[in-house]
């Protein structure tokens, strides 16, 4: 039986590749609908990317809703730096998509298809978490519909600020309600994306692969490999790591902890606070991911970019 979800995301190169692993030939997931955020770029960006990388994949119905287009309290903090003006810069698709967002804010849909789901839909946020808060301040039912949040953020080392990832910096406050609401969390953070690296045997591997839509993916990890030089072997592949876990979970390894967001440190402000050992004594509320077998993502991915067509 296929597994219900709803992606959240701010595409970005990475956030598209999670888009098109979901809907590959390889995935047992159905995407209920996308709903997009502000984030990578502005949340006006982010939904036209969304939108083209639909139609570079065949999901001419799934729905697609603009969400919030700012953090619930901080100023806006894009990583143009990273993706491009764009958000998803380094492609030949088509400027203007075919597909069209539908005439609903994303925080509405959320609500509507949880409150009518018997409980079996899985949240896949991969931007930050400001949708997802604003949706359980409006409407606490949700919380007791949602069967897990799959997230990319955090971890316990930073990409924006030495302790900060940048989707829970983007938003810390909307985190700490997603992390404090009580629905089950499994956390992809650093720990575990850093080791997902789109490494130049990779590349070329993927690149030998001859459908459009390894094409487009090779031509935004080339791109977006360029933040990566000089630090790390690739590009980490951060957003495709939960929709990867989801269609195989048993790539990856965990551990049950207490996580908790900093919102009023000056030099620690949307740090998660992972407590591996035990020692505040407050109760796990997330499964952290801490390791992946590369091998095997890799496979996955591969796999899934050969399900589509060549034409």
């Amino acid at each position: 039986m296929n597994k219900k979800i709803i992606i959240d995301c701010d595409p970005g190169q990475d956030d598209a590749m999670a888009i098109i692993l979901a809907a590959s030939g390889v995935s047992d997931l159905k995407i209920e609908a996308i709903t997009t955020v502000a984030g990578n770029v502005g949340v006006g960006k982010n939904t036209v990317n969304a939108l083209r990388v639909c139609d570079l994949t065949g999901l001419h119905d799934i729905p697609v809703a603009m969400g919030a287009d700012r953090p619930l309290v901080q100023e806006p903090s894009e990583a143009s730096h990273v993706h491009g003006q764009s958000g998803l810069d380094g492609t030949d698709l088509p400027e203007e998509p075919v597909k069209q967002p539908i005439d609903q804010h994303a925080v509405d849909v959320l609500i509507e298809k949880l409150l009518a789901s018997d409980g079996d839909i899985t949240l896949v946020p991969i931007g930050p978490l400001t949708n997802i808060a604003l949706a359980i301040r409006k409407e606490p039912r949700i919380v007791a519909k949602i069967k897990e949040i799959a997230m990319m953020g955090g971890g316990t080392f930073g990409n924006r600020t030495p302790s900060a990832e940048f989707n829970i910096y983007a938003d810390a406050e909307a985190a700490r309600i997603v992390f404090e609401s009580g629905a089950p969390i499994t956390m992809f953070g650093l720990d575990v994306t850093h080791q997902a690296l789109a490494t130049p045997d990779k590349l070329a591997e993927l690149k030998a692969i001859e459908n459009p839509v390894a094409k487009a993916v090779a031509d935004m990890l080339t791109f977006y490999s360029g933040a990566y030089k000089g630090n790390f072997a690739g590009a980490a592949m951060h957003d495709p790591c939960p929709i990867g876990y989801l269609i195989a979970p048993d790539i990856f390894e965990w551990d049950k902890v207490r996580v908790d967001v900093e919102t009023t440190g000056k030099f620690t402000y949307g740090m998660t606070v992972v407590d591996f050992k035990g020692s505040t004594g407050r109760e796990s509320n997330v499964q952290f991911a801490r390791r992946l077998d590369s091998g095997e993502f890799w496979q996955l991915f591969l796999d899934a970019l050969r399900s589509y067509s060549k034409s």
